[in-house]
């Protein structure tokens, strides 16, 4: 498997396996899969801050899952804090695919001189995604109840962050 940047040839692959988790997870709080051209337009805004990475996984030239860091907010005083998404193919989990990427948009985020990641986690039942995290140094320091409502259901989100430099 390699993990490497996402180009626009994997864009494709990533919106399928995006859409696969609107429609049957609550990892993301969106109901309506993105088009290709709204993935692409948001891979474009991503990468274009070049402190931020967007990385995908393949094998055997299988886009396996994605993941990627973007800004936590726009206002000034949060430029060192950025947000992290994984997202893995559903015939792909547990293979440790996440983990790869998380790490690597982890170290690269590092590397960058970001201070903060936060990973804001769809669903308190969302335990692969809470699990990996915490595997990755994540803490949970609070959680949004109710916040969402999808599949008939009300929602929490689960908040986790890892400090990425020293002095924390």
């Amino acid at each position: 498997m390699e993990v490497r940047a996402c180009t626009a040839a994997d864009l494709p692959a990533v919106q399928a396996i995006y859409a696969h988790h609107v429609l049957h997870g609550t990892g993301t709080f969106e109901e309506v899969p993105p088009t290709l051209d709204e993935m692409t337009a948001r891979h474009a805004r991503i990468v274009a801050n070049a402190r931020f990475p967007f990385l995908v996984a393949a094998e055997d030239g299988v886009i396996l899952g994605f993941a990627y860091a973007t800004e936590f907010r726009q206002r000034a005083a949060y430029r060192h804090t950025c947000e992290s998404s994984v997202y893995i193919a559903p015939d792909a989990q547990r293979r440790g695919i996440g983990y790869a990427l998380m790490r690597e948009v982890i170290d690269q985020c590092t590397t960058q001189g970001l201070r903060e990641m936060l990973a804001v986690i769809g669903d308190t039942q969302n335990y692969a995604s809470i699990g990996l995290h915490a595997a990755l140094g994540f803490a949970h320091v609070g959680t949004f109840h109710n916040v969402g409502h999808k599949f008939d259901r009300w929602i929490d989100v689960v908040l986790m962050q890892r400090s990425l430099q020293p002095g924390h």
